[in-house]
C-alpha cells in the first residue's frame, strides 16, 4: 500500500555525532545563550532541537525517486543535507542569517511553502518553540508549570510582539538601528540600573564598606559576600549557653599561593569564639580548615568547645525547635585586583540581624526527603531559606519593579507609542504593554538574585566565589553560607544579574510568531496540521513543580499584576503534574500508574491531532543509574515507550543524542541524565493487525539486520548502537496492532526491547564469520582473556576449529605464544614499522589496532588517516571489528578504558574517511600529497 506521506530525512538518517559534539559543546557557552535567560532543569540543548526540527521537516531523498532515482544519488543529496545540518548545529551560527536562511528554504521546499506550525506541549525551558522560531517556523509552546510559561512567553511571544522596535528610554541609544528585540534589551538594561539606584537609596544603609587591614593596603573596601555558619547550642550540659558553629569548611581560598581560612579561636574560660583570618598555612592547616567542623558524613560534627560529638537527630531536634542560628565568621572584600578576606565584626553581624523584612514567602517546602533536605532541620517553608537582610533586599526590588513599570509606561508614551490600555496578557502593543513587558525581564532578574542570594548559596574555595542555589536538582541542606552583596561589582550582584538576561534577549532571532500557554497537555487544542516536537518529563527524574516553587515564590508578587491568571494560585499546580513522585502518589506503583496513564492520555492527544505530513520528535533521557542497572529495556524507558506505543504510535526512529556535560554537580548515582533519546513517530496505520510472538521474532530477524548495517554505514558509535537499534525494532513491534504472547496476552515493550537487544548481540557476533580466520580467533581468545595469558592447548583447540594453526597466528604478528601460554598482543607491542601495503600477512585485527593507536596518541591527524588511505577496501570490515570489540569490552570484559578507544574511533570514522579522501598517493613509492 502507498504511503500517504514522504518519508522525511529523521525517519532515515541524520549527522549524528555532527549533533552530539555540537550540543555538548553547547553546554559550556554562557552568556547569550538562551539557557540563562531564566533556570530550568534539564534543558535540551538548542543545537539538538534545531537539528531535530529541521531532519523532521525535511524530506529524504528516497522520498523524490524522479529527482534521485540511484541509490547513489540519494546518498549524494543526504550528504548535502547533512552538510547543512552541520553548519546549522554550530553555535556561531545560531544568529547566521545565511546560515539560518539556507535551512529555511530547504524547509519550505519539502512542505511545498506552507510552514506548519510545531508546538510543544511540554514546552519547559523552551528550547524546542525558540528554535522552531529561529528556523521561520510558527512556534507554540505549553506548560501547566507557570514558571514554564513566563519562560517561554518571555523566549518566543514577548520577543516577536515588538519585533525591531527602538528603545524607548530617555537616555543615549547605543545603536543607530535596532533588529529583533535589541531595543527591548537596551531598555532592560537601562531601567536596571534605574532600579539600582532607587534600591540603594531605600536600603544602602544594610551593606556596609569593611575596614581593610595594613596587609591589604588599609582603607575602606566594598563587601563581596558575609560567610556565615550555622549554630546550634553545645550539646555538652557545661556548655549549653554558648552556640556552637556548625560548618563544612573554613576554607576561604584554594588558589594555590593565596590560600585562606578561617581560625576559631575558643576560650572555654569565657565560654566565646572568635574567628580569625589566616594567609598560607601547612598543608595539614589548610586540609584541617577544609573540615570545618564536620565529623563525618551528613550533620555529624564536633563541638568546638567540648569536643563532644553533634550527631544529626540533635542537629534536627535543634533546628525544629528554632534554636539552629547563625554566626558571621568571615567577611570578603573587593580588594586590590584580588579578594580580600576580614575578620568578621560585631557591628556587620548585628546589622544584619537587625533586617526587618515585611514580607516573607509563607509557602511550605514539600516534605520530600530525596530532593529536599532543609525541612528535616526546621527550615520548613520557602521563606526560611533566606536572611532577613537577603529578604529585605528582595522585597525592595519586587516593590520597585511596580514602580519602573509605571516609569516606564509613561516613558513609552512619550517616545510615541501609542496609549492603548490593553494589557500585554490580551495583545496590546501600546506603552502600557511595552511597559508589562520589559517588567517581566525585571522580574526574572529578581528570581536570578533569589538564585544567589540563600542561605543554600554556599562559597566555592577554588574560584573564590558564591554558588548559586541550584548547584544540582534539589534543595540540599547547607551548614555554612555566602550572603552576597547585591550592590558590589561581584557574582550576585543586581546588575550582572540583569546583564545575563538582556544579553540573551539581545541575541533572539524572531523569524516567526510565537505564542506560549498555559495549558496541560492531556487536554491541550492544537491548531491545524500541527509538527509535535517535545520534551515530556522524565518518569520519577525531576520534581519541576516543586522545585519551581523557590522562583514562583518571588515571580508572583513581581509578576502577578502582568499575568494575573497565571499567578492567581498559592502555588505551581502539583497534583497534575506527570512526574512518578513516590511521595506524592503514596508509593512507586502508584507513581508509576499515574505516569503513565497521564501520559498515555497526552500522546493520545498529540497522535489525534498533530499532522500525518509529518513524524513527531519525542525526547527521553535515560538516567545514570537506570542505564547501568537495567541496560536499555530500564524501567523508566519500556514505561515510556509503552505509553507511546498504546497512543497509537508507531516508533519508526531512536535517535541517541549525547547532551549532558560530565563536571554536573548531580552524580552518577542519582538521577542525573545520562543521555537523551529522540523517538521518530508517526501515527499508526488503522489497519495494523495482531501478530505472534515467533512471527515478531521472524520479523526482527529478517529486518533489524540490514537496518543495524545502515547505522552502521552512517558511523553510529557504538555506545549508541543499542538505543539506536531499538527504532528499527521498535517499527517492527509497534507497526502491529499487538504482538501476542503464547498466553494471548499482549507482549509488554519491556519484553520486546529484550528481544530486540537479543537480534542485536546476535548481528554481531554474527559479523565475526566475515573476517579472516587470524581475527576470528583473536576476538574468541580476547573475549575469554582479554590481554592475560592463556593455555596453549585451549588455544590450539579454537585455532583448529577455524582451520589454522596458534602458530598462523603468532605468524601474523598479533599474538605471542611461548612456554606452553598464549597472549594477545598490546598495541604498543605491535611492530611500529608495520605497513599494511608491506604486509604479507595481513589481518583485520591489525588494522584496527594499529589504526587505534594512531588515533589514541595523534586523533584525526594525516597518519592516522594515511593508515586508513592504505588500509583500503578492507576499511569496512576493520570498522566491523570496531564494533565487536567495543560490545565485548563494554558488555562482556567490563572494560570501559578499551570499550572507550574503539567508542572514539567509531566517532571520528566520518572525519577520518574525509582525511583518507584527500591523501594521494603521487609516485607509487609511498610519497603522499594532501589534497586541499
Amino acid at each position: 500500500m502507498t504511503k500517504p506521506y514522504k518519508k522525511k530525512l529523521i525517519e532515515v538518517a541524520i549527522p549524528l555525532e555532527a549533533i552530539n559534539a555540537a550540543s555538548a559543546r553547547e553546554k559550556s557557552i554562557r552568556h547569550g545563550h538562551p539557557s540563562t535567560l531564566h533556570l530550568w532543569w534539564a534543558r535540551r540543548p538548542l543545537a539538538a532541537c534545531r537539528a531535530v526540527l529541521f531532519a523532521q521537516l525535511v524530506d529524504d531523498p528516497s522520498s523524490n525517486p524522479d529527482q534521485f532515482p540511484s541509490h547513489e544519488d540519494q546518498e549524494r543529496e543526504r550528504k548535502r543535507l547533512f552538510a547543512i545540518i552541520e553548519e546549522l548545529v554550530l553555535w556561531e551560527n545560531s544568529t547566521n542569517e545565511e546560515v539560518l536562511e539556507r535551512a529555511r528554504a530547504e524547509i519550505r521546499k519539502s512542505c511545498g511553502g506552507e510552514l506548519p506550525p510545531v508546538y510543544d506541549p511540554f514546552s519547559g525551558g523552551g528550547s524546542i518553540p525558540l528554535e522552531a522560531q529561529r528556523l521561520g517556523l510558527p512556534a507554540y509552546g505549553s506548560d501547566l508549570n507557570p514558571v514554564a510559561v513566563m519562560i517561554g512567553k518571555a523566549m518566543i511571544e514577548i520577543p516577536a510582539k515588538f519585533k525591531d522596535m527602538p528603545p524607548i528610554h530617555p537616555g543615549i541609544k547605543e545603536r543607530q538601528f535596532y533588529r529583533n528585540a535589541e531595543g527591548l534589551a537596551e531598555d532592560v538594561k537601562y531601567y536596571s540600573e534605574w532600579m539600582r539606584e532607587k534600591a540603594w537609596e531605600r536600603i544602602g544603609h544594610l551593606y556596609p564598606q569593611v575596614n581593610l587591614p595594613k596587609e591589604h593596603g588599609g582603607g575602606q573596601a566594598t563587601v563581596i559576600a558575609w560567610i556565615w555558619a550555622r549554630t546550634v547550642p553545645s550539646p555538652d550540659p557545661a556548655f549549653s549557653d554558648v552556640r556552637v558553629p556548625i560548618a563544612s569548611s573554613f576554607l576561604l581560598s584554594s588558589k594555590a599561593g593565596k590560600e585562606a581560612w578561617v581560625e576559631p579561636i575558643v576560650d572555654r574560660a569565657t565560654k566565646t569564639i572568635i574567628y580569625r583570618i589566616r594567609n598560607g598555612g601547612t598543608k595539614a592547616e589548610i586540609a584541617a580548615a577544609r573540615e570545618g567542623t564536620k565529623a563525618g558524613r551528613g550533620a555529624n560534627f564536633r563541638c568546638l568547645m567540648s569536643d563532644t560529638a553533634i550527631t544529626p537527630d540533635y542537629v534536627k531536634s535543634k533546628g525544629k525547635a528554632g534554636e539552629m542560628g547563625q554566626a558571621l565568621i568571615a567577611i570578603v572584600a573587593e580588594g586590590n585586583r584580588s579578594r580580600a578576606y576580614v575578620a568578621p565584626t560585631e557591628m556587620h553581624e548585628q546589622l544584619a540581624l537587625s533586617a526587618k523584612p515585611v514580607w516573607r514567602p509563607e509557602t511550605n517546602l514539600p516534605n520530600d526527603p530525596r530532593n529536599f533536605w532543609t525541612v528535616d532541620y526546621g527550615l520548613t517553608t520557602f521563606g526560611d531559606l533566606f536572611t532577613k537582610r537577603q529578604l529585605v533586599a528582595l522585597n525592595t526590588f519586587s516593590d520597585l519593579l511596580h514602580q519602573v513599570r509605571a516609569q516606564i509606561e509613561a516613558d513609552a508614551a512619550k517616545a510615541g507609542l501609542s496609549s492603548d490600555p490593553t494589557p500585554l496578557r490580551d495583545g496590546g502593543k501600546g506603552a502600557k504593554a511595552y511597559a508589562e513587558a520589559a517588567s517581566v525581564y525585571l522580574g526574572f532578574a529578581i528570581t536570578r538574585l533569589a538564585d544567589r542570594g540563600s542561605t543554600i548559596c554556599g562559597w566555592d574555595s577554588g574560584y573564590t566565589k558564591i554558588r548559586n542555589t541550584f548547584g544540582r536538582q534539589s534543595l540540599p541542606m547547607t551548614w555554612d553560607f555566602a550572603e552576597g552583596n547585591g550592590f558590589s561589582s561581584s557574582t550576585g550582584n543586581w546588575i550582572s544579574c540583569v546583564e545575563w538576561i538582556w544579553k540573551v534577549l539581545d541575541a533572539i532571532i524572531v523569524a516567526a510568531p510565537g505564542n506560549e500557554r498555559q495549558h496541560d497537555a492531556q487536554t491541550v487544542d492544537y491548531p491545524n496540521n500541527t509538527v509535535i516536537s517535545t520534551d515530556p518529563p522524565y518518569y520519577d527524574n525531576i520534581g519541576y513543580a516543586d522545585l519551581s516553587d523557590f522562583f514562583f515564590t518571588w515571580m508572583k508578587p513581581a509578576l502577578r499584576p502582568v499575568f494575573p491568571e497565571i499567578f492567581g494560585v498559592l502555588a505551581t499546580p502539583k497534583a497534575e503534574e506527570l512526574v512518578a513522585t513516590p511521595y506524592r502518589h503514596g508509593g512507586r506503583e502508584a507513581a508509576e500508574a499515574f505516569f503513565l496513564e497521564g501520559m498515555s492520555r497526552a500522546i493520545i492527544n498529540m497522535a489525534t491531532q498533530s499532522s500525518n505530513l509529518f513524524p513527531a520528535t519525542i525526547y527521553y533521557a535515560f538516567k545514570q543509574s537506570e542505564v547501568a542497572q537495567e541496560g536499555i529495556s530500564s524501567t523508566g524507558w519500556a514505561t515510556f515507550l509503552q505509553a507511546v506505543v498504546e497512543a497509537g504510535y508507531a516508533v519508526v526512529g531512536t535517535w541517541p543524542m549525547r547532551t549532558e556535560m560530565a563536571n554536573r554537580m548531580i552524580a552518577s548515582g542519582t538521577n542525573a541524565l545520562a543521555n537523551s533519546v529522540v523517538l521518530v513517530c508517526r501515527q499508526k496505520e488503522a489497519t495494523a493487525e495482531a501478530i505472534t510472538r515467533a512471527e515478531f521474532i521472524r520479523a526482527l530477524k529478517r529486518e533489524l539486520p540490514p537496518a543495524i548495517a545502515e547505522l552502521q554505514a552512517a558511523n553510529i558509535a557504538p555506545a549508541d548502537m543499542p538505543q539506536s537499534a531499538i527504532g528499527p525494532g521498535m517499527g517492527v513491534f509497534s507497526r502491529y496492532k499487538s504482538v501476542l504472547e503464547s498466553d494471548d496476552n499482549p507482549m509488554a515493550v519491556k519484553a520486546a526491547l529484550q528481544l530486540i537487544n537479543r537480534e542485536l548481540d546476535e548481528y554481531l557476533g554474527g559479523i565475526q564469520g566475515e573476517f579472516d580466520a587470524d581475527t576470528r580467533f583473536t576476538i574468541t581468545w580476547f573475549e575469554q582473556n582479554g590481554l592475560k595469558a592463556g593455555d596453549y592447548g585451549t588455544a590450539n583447540s579454537i585455532a583448529t576449529a577455524r582451520g589454522i594453526s596458534v602458530e598462523s597466528v603468532k605468524h601474523a604478528g598479533i599474538v605471542e605464544s611461548a612456554a606452553g601460554k598464549v597472549r594477545v598482543l598490546k598495541r604498543d607491542e605491535l611492530d611500529p614499522g608495520w605497513d599494511p601495503e608491506a604486509d604479507t600477512h595481513l589481518t583485520i585485527w591489525e588494522c584496527l589496532q594499529h589504526l587505534v593507536r594512531l588515533h589514541e596518541k595523534d586523533g584525526i591527524s594525516h597518519s592516522t588517516a594515511l593508515v586508513l588511505k592504505k588500509i583500503g577496501d578492507k576499511a569496512e570490515a576493520v570498522k566491523d571489528l570496531a564494533y565487536c570489540l567495543y560490545d565485548i569490552c563494554a558488555n562482556k570484559r567490563q572494560d570501559a578504558k578499551e570499550a572507550t578507544a574503539y567508542n572514539a574511533l567509531i566517532a571520528d570514522w566520518t572525519e577520518l574517511t574525509r582525511e583518507a579522501a584527500t591523501i594521494h598517493d603521487i609516485r607509487g613509492d609511498g610519497q603522499t600529497r594532501m589534497n586541499f
